[in-house]
């Protein structure tokens, strides 16, 4: 499920922005919550965006994207000055005499700022001056989501999509949310529905394997991944640095989803990278790491002399 940092070169959500802090948020929400923005940034929102109309563009959105923003406290429903206080505003109204061009612009150079609350204000001018495009609901949802609106950042990606059917990034974006809310069986259709018009994105694929791992669906999340690595062999190395880990429910999760990356590594040949998730996993004290002694993906990595080195500082597991 994932957002990623906005940048100028790009315009989609894998629900990644990212800043120096972890967001904060209301006791009882849950850690996927909690890194959310990360992918907003597909198609000007998980936090990848892509299809923007001025040239600035952000990365697909991924659950993880809020991962390096300032705190935010999220507002009741409806409740639009609780989440966009003034004290959150770095710049002055949106001019009156500006084009709707010049306003996305603004909106984005503001977004790339994380002056989400400025860049809101800017994208919703330029709503109103016209022309209304998918795009700019798009953008207005991402950042909706980077100020924790979820309800309202749902309604612009939705609005998004039946604009426009196959802007694939809106309909990854309004899976994020669903995945934020824990709701992963609509995860699951919305990012189908980006990979049914998209489906060579590596972030798509990576957010409905999350979205599947949620639901304890192993086998098809572990098949998700594999296509994701497959289009992009940097995916989990990037995401590791945006919080990716911290998108599990639980430390059994995390520890599952480290072997099974390792796993995944290991069967492309790639021993360093497999050695890092495995040390992870490991750490992590997962039940199933014996599995690395008789999973055939793992023949290469056991004549590696770094396995035998790394397995025999294993510690015991703790006693029930």
């Amino acid at each position: 499920m994932k957002l990623t940092q906005p940048t100028r070169e790009t315009s989609s959500a894998t629900f990644f922005p990212l800043g120096n802090r972890n967001l904060t948020m209301h006791a009882g929400r849950n850690l996927a919550c909690s890194v959310v923005l990360l992918a907003l940034l597909a198609t000007g929102a998980t936090v990848a965006f892509a299809g923007t109309s001025t040239g600035t563009q952000d990365r697909p959105l991924t659950p993880d994207a809020r991962v390096n923003e300032s705190p935010a406290v999220p507002a009741p429903a409806g409740d639009n000055s609780a989440t966009t206080p003034e004290q959150l505003r770095r710049a002055g109204p949106p001019p009156a005499n500006a084009s709707a061009a010049e306003l996305e612009n603004l909106g984005d150079g503001l977004r790339y700022q994380k002056a989400y609350a400025d860049a809101l204000d800017y994208y919703r001018a330029a709503i109103k001056r016209g022309p209304e495009t998918a795009i700019l609901h798009n953008k207005a949802g991402m950042a909706e989501l980077q100020l924790l609106r979820y309800q309202e950042a749902r309604k612009e990606f939705a609005h998004s999509t039946k604009m426009d059917p196959r802007y694939a990034d809106a309909f990854n974006n309004v899976g994020v949310i669903y995945y934020i809310e824990r709701n992963y069986g609509k995860a699951v259709r919305n990012y189908r529905k980006a990979l049914q018009v998209n489906e060579t994105s590596a972030s798509f694929h990576s957010n409905l394997g999350t979205a599947f791992f949620a639901r304890k669906d192993y086998e098809k999340a572990t098949a998700e991944y594999r296509r994701a690595l497959q289009l992009d062999p940097e995916i989990f190395d990037r995401k590791s640095r945006e919080g990716i880990s911290a998108r599990m429910a639980s430390p059994e999760d995390r520890a599952r989803y480290h072997f099974v990356i390792a796993k995944m590594f290991a069967a492309h040949q790639n021993m360093d990278k497999c050695l890092l998730y495995l040390r992870k996993a490991m750490e992590e004290n997962y039940a199933g790491l014996d599995g690395v002694y008789t999973d055939s993906e793992f023949a290469g990595l056991r004549k590696d002399p770094r396995f035998a080195e790394m397995m025999s500082k294993r510690q015991p597991p703790l006693p029930n």
